[in-house]
């Protein structure tokens, strides 16, 4: 047996309910602007908006949208039972909207020289769905 095996086994991946609404308003192209204040709890919209502020050089505006997409995301998976650990899937579309807030708050901390604040949010990434951290570091 491994010394690292973990005897009570992994906790279930949590797996967020649809966001259709937001999410297929994102996807016709709507304004995140717009659908972040139509649907606040929406991770996706503020994931949305951080990385639109990323690609215009305002890592300030990104870390505040990120944060906003992450907390709205932590809410959302403690309702569906996450207890501060586990697999957060990311080929569960749903959960896209938070790993990738979560993925935009690494970027923003560190364009702004919180370093041990983009290392966490990094881990955290990587820890909850090796799959996400692959497909949005490329």
């Amino acid at each position: 047996m491994d010394a690292h095996t973990n005897l009570l086994g992994e906790p279930p991946e949590t797996l967020l309910p649809d966001d259709a609404g937001p999410r297929g308003e994102l996807q016709q192209g709507r304004d995140p602007r717009e659908v972040a204040a139509r649907f606040p709890t929406s991770s996706a919209a503020w994931a949305h908006l951080a990385e639109g502020a990323l690609d215009d050089s305002d890592p300030v505006a990104a870390y505040a949208f990120a944060r906003t997409g992450y907390h709205r995301g932590l809410d959302q998976l403690r309702r569906a039972g996450w207890k501060g650990h586990g697999p957060i899937p990311w080929s569960h579309e749903p959960n896209r909207g938070f790993l990738r807030s979560l993925h935009a708050l690494s970027r923003a901390a560190a364009a702004i020289g919180e370093t041990d604040e983009a290392e966490r949010c990094g881990s955290f990434l990587r820890d909850s769905s090796g799959e996400a951290a692959e497909a949005l570091n490329g």
